[in-house]
């Protein structure tokens, strides 16, 4: 082998501390230990391979509990090691602790990345494992009601089943186990899944730039209710359309295409580790919007593998099954596929997808056009708040005791508007109130 890899370790020397790295590729995919060789790949050899030979194998017998191959192996009159790790069905650890081999790098698992682990080695998933003081009274009634009508709509459940109890549905959705409802049943029915899972929350921020945060959100309840209440946020809130005209139509065009975010988020929640107890992150700027959630790729995956990849199994599998029943999603693994397609079709650019050592970053840059559009838009907007605040104050000149409701009627703007109006002229010393709300009256500090 010409260099280190996931499946190959070179050492000088032999150190007991090594059998942390044969523990390593147990847990992993296997890989072979070469003892007598440097990080240079070259071959040094070892004075004592024949003492190895009988002390390697009962030590990671006697420690690790399993048997390796070691194999002795002669290159220029040098003699070296080659130890042979087969991967293994469940966990090892050494003297109680887990290491796994990623890349060329060897790990101490703990916290939520050795939860994950465990539980994979048992064929399990985060979002399977059961909880037991979470009855089914518990879930939400309205909630259950809009799953059953979606998943009616996208008749991908037989109406029969939908008319069942709420017990029987979520058997046949396999969100039991045993006689106990599973984690992803806390999150996808109950009012308040943050009581069982930490962090199981979407948060959105809108930034002038990377420092400045203007304002945020934060969005709670179900995963279906966090779906459609970030939604609307997204498109009402943060995100501004550009208008334009085709003949005498008015067009509202939107940054990013709402089928490309919806697709983003929904695979933000499906695919989110939520053993972090982190929240779905939304970062809105003025040119871009960013994604982030929690959790890693499938072992040994590259971003391109992912990218090109659309029969992946979902991270979290009841989850993802349970969306997928109600129609949020099509087929596993096409998310991406999708939100790719819905940029393409929108002359949108594609979106940049960045993996980090603590999560996935799903990053849409707008439409220049739109961008242009939105500019305009809000200049006329800025130009037209501008008239109506001198309108206002010539309003309070003529009539210092003028009320907001009867300056709304005469400059034609809600009186929400008009109140807006008064608190930035008084945030900027231009009037101020003298007197209580009722009874007083507006003093013209500066025109």
């Amino acid at each position: 082998m010409s260099n280190e890899s996931q499946n190959i370790e070179w050492k000088e020397s032999w150190r007991d501390e090594y059998l942390k790295w044969i523990c390593g590729f147990a847990n992993a995919q296997g890989g072979e230990l070469y003892i007598g060789k440097n990080d240079n790949g070259q071959i040094v050899g070892v004075p004592n391979a024949a003492k190895l030979m009988v002390d390697i194998p009962n030590k990671t017998r006697d420690l690790l509990g399993i048997i390796v191959d070691v194999n002795l192996q002669k290159e220029a009159g040098k003699e070296y090691l080659v130890i042979t790790v087969e991967p293994y069905p469940y966990p090892i650890s050494y003297k109680g602790q887990y290491h796994y081999r990623t890349g060329t790098t060897k790990q101490e698992l703990k916290g939520a990345a050795l939860d994950t682990f465990l539980l994979r080695k048992q064929g399990k998933h985060w979002d399977g494992v059961p909880v037991p003081n979470l009855s089914i009274k518990e879930l939400d009634a309205n909630i259950l009601n809009h799953f059953r009508k979606s998943a009616l709509k996208s008749s991908r459940l037989e109406e029969s089943v939908l008319k069942e109890t709420d017990h029987l549905l979520m058997d046949k959705l396999k969100l039991y186990e045993n006689t106990y409802l599973k984690r992803a049943a806390a999150l996808l029915f109950h009012p308040d899944p943050e009581y069982y899972v930490t962090g199981a929350y979407v948060k959105i921020g809108f930034f002038k730039n990377d420092v400045d945060l203007i304002y945020h959100d934060e969005i709670h309840h179900d995963l279906f209710t966090q779906v459609e209440k970030t939604m609307d946020l997204l498109f009402t809130k943060y995100l501004k359309a550009g208008i334009k005209y085709k003949e005498i139509n008015r067009v509202e065009e939107f940054p990013v295409p709402k089928a490309a975010i919806r697709e983003a988020l929904i695979n933000a929640i499906v695919h989110k580790d939520y053993s972090s107890g982190s929240p779905i992150q939304i970062s809105v700027y003025p040119d871009k919007l960013m994604i982030w959630n929690s959790g890693t790729l499938p072992q040994n995956w590259t971003i391109e593998k992912f990218l090109g990849k659309h029969s992946s199994r979902p991270y979290n599998p009841n989850i993802a099954n349970t969306f997928f029943r109600s129609g949020e999603i099509e087929a596993w693994g096409r998310g991406i596929e999708r939100i790719f397609t819905a940029c393409r079709e929108t002359n949108t650019p594609e979106p940049e997808i960045i993996l980090e050592s603590t999560g996935l970053w799903v990053n849409f840059t707008y439409k220049p056009e739109v961008i242009k559009l939105t500019m305009e838009r809000e200049k006329s907007s800025e130009k037209s708040s501008e008239k109506s605040s001198e309108k206002i104050i010539a309003l309070l000149k003529k009539d210092p005791k003028i009320s907001a409701v009867s300056i709304a009627e005469k400059i034609h703007i809600s009186p929400r508007a008009v109140e807006k109006h008064l608190a930035s002229l008084k945030k900027e010393g231009k009037i101020k109130r003298i007197g209580a709300a009722k009874g007083g009256h507006w003093e013209i500090v500066h025109e």
